[in-house]
């Protein structure tokens, strides 16, 4: 089967997961088209123009069996501009949404990334998320924003978005699975997101300034993308956790081995994310043997049930509870307790790569309903 895959906006997680799809599935014939994870207004309403008059509009217009393109492309629009692929079976990986993604305070407020989210599901002939908290938000919230407009709104756009979606995570990698090992007496907490203001270091930095009080030693590893401009609150927490002599590894890991030797190394992997479609770095640390000690909400229920720390929109109230959980975390440490550690087995590529192949190649070749010549 020829396959043609778009990455619109490949950032790391999206690169991550089209590199193991690829690899999982190599009888068939891949070919991938990226653009590069910047200038993110331009991208998402340019990605069309780039492909479909740009140095990529004869690959485009292959023979191609299925696509495959992340929610990021403009779909739309690119049918629209090679017409070749209209009838082409299309499949869309939704890694987020623009309705649950928190906006900066510095972004510019439009609804155009939203309205782009509702064209490219429309689009789409099968809609696929990383997880039921990504697909439920998205449908309601493209039902909250289309009763916004004033007229000419035709019905039921959601029921046929829900109707072509499935949910499918971002599988894990095979070698992320580790035995248990021993780990340091000392608690060892990581903290591995990308340091940007939807993934909470205000509370973070809240609720370490709570648990230092209690005089326990501890070590915190702070790792994760890292970019040109951070929120302040990280320069405070480096100083406090130097304070204190917590400070562990900090800062992006060039290296994966070393990366994955610090998830080993460490009792719990903490969260303080205000939007988390998957929790892919949560995962990953449960796979290899953390405890996670994640908000009760977003997509964590899903993977861990509901046992995480209670989640507040008000910092201080967040902060205290995950101070609790930490403090609780350290006791254990502590007695020697044993760690009950979620399986999350489930979501490996070896669980999971059979039903990526399923629908994938029934959409290609039929046996998954599609819109075919819309």
């Amino acid at each position: 089967m020829k396959v043609l895959l778009l990455s619109a906006y490949d950032a790391d997680s999206h690169k991550r997961w089209r590199r193991g799809l690829v690899s999982a599935i190599p009888e068939w014939q891949w070919t991938v088209l990226t653009l590069p994870p910047r200038y993110f207004s331009w991208r998402i309403r340019g990605n069309s123009l780039s492909w479909g008059r740009g140095d990529a509009q004869e690959t485009l217009r292959g023979p191609w069996d299925l696509i495959l393109a992340t929610s990021m492309t403009d779909l739309a629009a690119l049918r629209g501009l090679v017409p070749e692929i209209a009838r082409v079976p299309t499949a869309v990986y939704f890694h987020e949404n623009q309705f649950a993604y928190p906006q900066s305070p510095e972004a510019f407020q439009s609804v155009e990334p939203q309205l782009l989210n509702i064209y490219t599901a429309l689009a789409g002939d099968l809609l696929l998320f990383n997880s039921e908290y990504n697909r439920r938000t998205l449908i309601q919230g493209a039902a909250a924003l289309l009763k916004r407009f004033p007229d000419c709104v035709p019905a039921d756009l959601c029921t046929e978005i829900e109707g072509k979606s499935r949910v499918l995570p971002v599988p894990l990698e095979t070698d992320i699975f580790v035995e248990p090992e021993k780990r340091p007496d000392r608690p060892t907490f990581i903290w591995n997101h990308r340091w940007e203001y939807d993934k909470g270091p205000d509370i973070l930095l809240a609720a370490l300034r709570l648990f230092t009080k209690h005089k326990r030693p501890f070590t915190l590893h702070l790792v994760g993308q890292q970019f040109r401009r951070e929120p302040p609150e990280f320069a405070q927490i480096r100083d406090l956790l130097r304070e204190n002599d917590a400070l562990g590894a900090w800062g992006y890991q060039a290296q994966t081995a070393d990366y994955r030797r610090l998830l080993r190394r460490s009792h719990a992997v903490l969260s303080t994310a205000r939007h988390d479609f998957q929790g892919l770095a949560v995962l990953e640390a449960v796979a290899a043997g953390c405890q996670p000690l994640v908000p009760d909400s977003l997509a964590y229920p899903e993977w861990f049930g509901r046992g995480g720390y209670p989640f507040s929109e008000k910092v201080d109230v967040c902060a205290a509870n995950l101070c609790e959980a930490m403090r609780q975390c350290a006791d254990r440490v502590a007695g020697g307790e044993k760690f009950d550690i979620p399986d999350v087995t489930a979501l490996s590529w070896a669980s999971l790569t059979s039903t990526y192949r399923e629908l994938l190649a029934g959409l290609g070749c039929g046996a998954v309903p599609y819109n075919r010549g819309r």
